[in-house]
């Protein structure tokens, strides 16, 4: 296995957008070309909120992604949002896809009241991370995420934030000495059927640099 990391290129897209169609496992609420969708939707939102990002390759493919928003530095490039609106106006072209929508405009509305729930204003905030199903438990996860720590402790920030939910693998996160904040717990109707999900945010307190 030939593994390397480094920044992000366009040309990891459309590998970074089935991670994460399978890892928030889209397909189980829309049809495939929905779900596809809707993962362009996400990714391509994410790709508007971040200043540092990292992406592991194996054997040639993108197999998973840490974007980190140092929040003060934070610029989005015209060509990032115009991705951004293509996929939004291609996701609302159809009835399922407009529902679809609907779900993924609830959650950003739950992550922003989690966020004023908690009464706390941070530097930076982990805005994406996603890894493929076949690469976890080999210590690649930690390796991002290490990244990211050293990014945020080499800008000088002495805190982040991330929101998460109970369709990720959050134990990752306490697991690695994140503090959980806030929860809500709101239900949707997917395809017939009610399901119930759990929202969090968990923040991360760097050890402040000290130079002799």
């Amino acid at each position: 296995m030939q593994m390397q990391f480094r920044e992000y290129r366009k040309q990891d897209y459309r590998d970074l957008v089935e991670i994460i169609r399978k890892t928030w496992h889209y397909d189980e609420f829309c049809s495939p070309k929905t779900a596809n969708k809707l993962a362009n939707v996400f990714l391509s939102s994410c790709l508007t909120n971040y200043t540092y990002a990292r992406v592991v390759i194996v054997d040639g493919k993108a197999a998973g992604i840490i974007l980190v928003n140092n929040i003060a530095k934070h610029t989005c490039s015209a060509m990032a949002r115009l991705r951004q609106l293509k996929a939004l106006a291609t996701l609302y072209c159809c009835k399922e896809g407009r529902q679809a929508a609907r779900i993924f405009g609830s959650v950003h509305g739950i992550d922003q009241h989690l966020l004023e729930k908690n009464h706390k204003h941070y530097p930076a905030e982990l805005a994406l991370f996603a890894l493929s199903d076949a690469y976890r438990g080999k210590g690649i996860g930690k390796q991002l995420f290490q990244a990211a720590l050293d990014y945020m402790k080499q800008e000088g920030l002495d805190s982040f934030y991330l929101f998460t939910d109970t369709s990720c693998n959050y134990g990752f996160y306490e697991h690695q000495g994140m503090k959980r904040c806030c929860e809500h717990e709101h239900s949707f109707h997917m395809q017939g059927q009610e399901a119930a999900m759990r929202f969090f945010i968990y923040e991360y307190q760097l050890e402040k640099q000290t130079f002799t």
